[in-house]
């Protein structure tokens, strides 16, 4: 098993975890994200990998960010979170490539880095937003995202705190890949 299939297989076995955590079945967290039932179904078996639409979707079902899922599906508990033991997790739509760089802990922080691929575009809807505050640092090439109807066009070295809760957009629109950090602050 590749460590792309065994990400998949945690995350779907988190989502179940998540969803009978709160008494839910199929069908109410298919209601409640908005995702079919079929297609959470096929993500809990780890039949399926998920895109980075849907489990934003399904995390803000869940009440939490993206980052939390993802690091609850993802993570062990230690100070030290070595360079090769980062969980890696790829968009299978896009190629968005997302690093949690770190470690498990009671700090209500998450650092997350990404690279989007040259052209590639991906949407977030506002319930990602609603449960953490965000930082984007750009670190290499462009970025531009979009914050409801606002356009943040964005260089390395740039750092932008999110608004309100909106549904967003990350997009490369240049011809080489653009890496950033996503930096959560959790509300406690």
């Amino acid at each position: 098993m590749s460590q792309l299939d065994n990400v998949d297989k945690r995350i779907g076995t988190r989502i179940r975890i998540e969803r009978e955590s709160r008494g839910w079945s199929l069908t109410e967290l298919a209601e409640k994200s908005a995702v079919s039932r079929a297609m959470i179904h096929k993500i809990e078996r780890g039949d399926s990998s998920p895109t980075a639409a849907l489990l934003g979707k399904l995390s803000g079902a869940f009440g939490l960010s993206m980052s939390t899922l993802m690091a609850r599906a993802e993570m062990h508990q230690g100070r030290l979170l070595k360079k090769e033991d980062q969980p890696v997790w790829v968009d299978p739509q896009t190629g968005y490539e997302r690093r949690h760089i770190s470690p498990k802990s009671d700090l209500p922080l998450d650092l997350v880095r990404i690279e989007l691929p040259a052209g590639a575009e991906v949407s977030m809807p506002a319930s990602v937003y609603a449960f953490a505050r965000q930082l984007i640092w750009v670190l290499d090439g462009d970025l531009v995202f979009l914050e409801g109807d606002t356009r943040h066009g964005m260089s390395a070295g740039d750092c932008l705190e999110l608004g309100p809760p909106t549904d967003c957009v990350f997009k490369n629109e240049s011809e080489r890949p653009c890496t950033y950090a996503v930096i959560v602050l959790r509300n406690s």
